[in-house]
């Protein structure tokens, strides 16, 4: 090549670099754009460290279920990243921890629990109006106190925020925390859904905590003089806790939005770009929690006894609105964390994050060719797991639902998406901000991850 060809060669390769790096700057300008803010902690309301401290107490200690042998940690265990690590839990009945949780022949649970125990971090940010699978606690300005709460479950005192009325639930429900019918006075008042009033569930819970000189003198100390305790109290100091024990907002992605260029890979970084892109993924968990906080159909194989009266359908937020547009709809949940909170779904339909990502690429194909040994199941005898994906026209019904449409990756896209999603890991999410106590209040035995 000669000395004019080795020019117009040198020309074309700085052209063709330029192009390059100036195409490459504006795909970085735009997905800057598209980027959700950097949180901070004033995105979190302040907590008291004495409600805290109390509700930590509270949320290791069996003393709020019906029999005495459940407590909120049993399926929300920091060391399980907030939540119990299985598709479908094992709630009042059965004993341990995680997936070493099995069935107590003395008192077996009758069914597992419908729906998958979701993951904790950030749900006490300000920013969460609706919680639940399917928002069946939600922030309502039309409502009582101003908060929409469960058919049977009104309000008799305003509460501090979203969380600590869903605090309120779990202790209402037999198969979560108040124990079967005739078994004690707490799943009595259950069965005839007296929640609030004398001898209510909240009422009779109450009466159990002022019995312990250990939450009494707390709560007097807490509370204004000559006031009776209530169950809104005891709802708020688990929140106060599980708003500061699970707030998660130190990951490499949260140290990159808040100016680290080096927080996160080039791997990342591309997978920053399908997130954020092509893949679509940022049209329902956007923001800086990486939710809509809105309800979608995405498809998912049903499993488990579901939530219908009587059968095995879980048709999700039509339960709570009676809107047909909203049948097989649930919350987004929010990403922080994910790869540490599987099983994934409303059900924990999908063992692995990968398993999850695939399915949203293609609902329909993933549906049909659901591969049941993604569940994570406990032993349960005679449960019947599958009744509703062996209903051919309940199957049909689920993909006629579903909303979100298929979207191409390349496996190198997709290794690359995966890698961004571990990003969202903050490293103290794996055993919380505070842990477990040593032993509570009530002395009675907690569950413990061995």
């Amino acid at each position: 090549m000669g000395y004019q060809g080795h020019q117009v060669s040198k020309r074309y390769s700085m052209h063709t670099w330029v192009t390059a790096g100036f195409l490459s700057l504006l795909a970085t300008l735009s997905l800057a754009a598209d980027l959700p803010k950097a949180v901070t902690q004033a995105d979190f309301p302040p907590t008291d460290p004495a409600l805290v401290l109390l509700g930590r107490d509270l949320f290791f200690d069996p003393i709020l279920s019906g029999n005495r042998n459940i407590a909120c940690a049993t399926c929300h265990h920091p060391s399980l990243a907030s939540a119990d690590g299985m598709s479908l839990g094992l709630g009042e009945g059965a004993v341990d921890l995680g997936p070493n949780r099995r069935v107590d022949p003395s008192n077996a649970p009758q069914a597992r629990i419908p729906r998958n125990a979701p993951a904790l971090f950030n749900l006490g940010a300000y920013e969460f109006g609706s919680l639940f699978h399917d928002g069946r606690v939600e922030a309502d300005p039309h409502a009582p106190f101003g908060m929409r709460m469960p058919e049977g479950a009104a309000l008799e005192r305003p509460v501090a925020s979203v969380l600590t009325a869903q605090a309120m639930m779990p202790p209402t429900s037999f198969d979560e925390m108040a124990g079967q019918d005739q078994e004690n006075p707490v799943a009595l008042a259950a069965r005839d859904k007296r929640f609030g009033g004398e001898g209510g569930v909240w009422d009779l819970l109450c009466q159990r905590i002022e019995a312990i000189p250990a939450y009494a003198d707390r709560f007097a100390r807490l509370l204004p003089p000559g006031r009776k305790l209530h169950f809104t109290d005891v709802a708020r100091a688990l929140a106060e806790f599980e708003t500061y024990e699970f707030q998660s907002i130190n990951s490499p992605f949260d140290r990159y939005l808040h100016g680290d260029a080096d927080a996160l890979n080039t791997q990342q970084i591309a997978g920053m770009q399908v997130f954020y892109g092509k893949g679509n993924c940022a049209s329902c968990h956007s923001g800086p929690f990486q939710t809509d906080h809105s309800f979608h159909a995405i498809g998912l194989p049903q499993l488990g006894p579901g939530k219908e009266a009587g059968g095995y359908a879980d048709r999700g937020r039509i339960a709570v609105t009676g809107d047909p547009e909203d049948r097989y709809r649930f919350r987004t949940p929010s990403l922080r964390n994910v790869a540490i909170t599987g099983p994934y779904g409303h059900n924990g339909a999908y063992a692995d994050l990968e398993g999850m990502v695939r399915h949203h690429l293609a609902p329909i194909r993933s549906l049909a060719g659901y591969d049941r040994s993604q569940a994570r199941l406990h032993a349960l005898p005679d449960a019947p797991d599958w009744q509703a994906m062996e209903d051919f026209d309940e199957v049909l019904r689920i993909a006629e639902a579903t909303e979100i449409a298929p979207v191409s990756l390349s496996e190198d896209e997709i290794a690359a998406l995966l890698a961004f999603l571990g990003a969202l890991t903050d490293p103290q999410a794996r055993s919380g901000r505070l842990g477990a106590p040593s032993s509570v209040p009530s002395g009675l035995p907690m569950d413990r991850l061995n």
